[in-house]
């Protein structure tokens, strides 16, 4: 969500959406606060991995929500591997 020009609140609902999206991909089971801050991070994450491969992250609302949703689908398997492979 960097440089997009989304307020708070639209950051919340796009955090919501791709965690929401990135939990059913990982086929994890988090609550809405968990998956919000999953979809935020992933978004960063996604942006500076798009960044480093060359890639410019700008197309708009979905767009956005497919790079957060990508993010916090690679942040959740991080977290996994970092954690002894528990789900959830």
């Amino acid at each position: 969500m960097n440089g997009t020009g989304y307020g708070f609140f639209a950051m919340l609902l796009i955090g919501a959406i791709a965690g929401w999206i990135a939990e059913k991909v990982t086929k994890s089971d988090h609550g809405l606060l968990t998956n919000i801050l999953a979809g935020v991070a992933g978004s960063f994450v996604g942006t500076r991995l798009l960044e480093a491969l060359g890639v410019m992250p700008h197309g708009g609302f979905f767009w956005t929500v497919l790079v957060a949703a990508g993010g916090a689908a690679a942040l959740i398997v991080a977290w996994r591997a970092i954690a002894g492979g528990s789900r959830g």
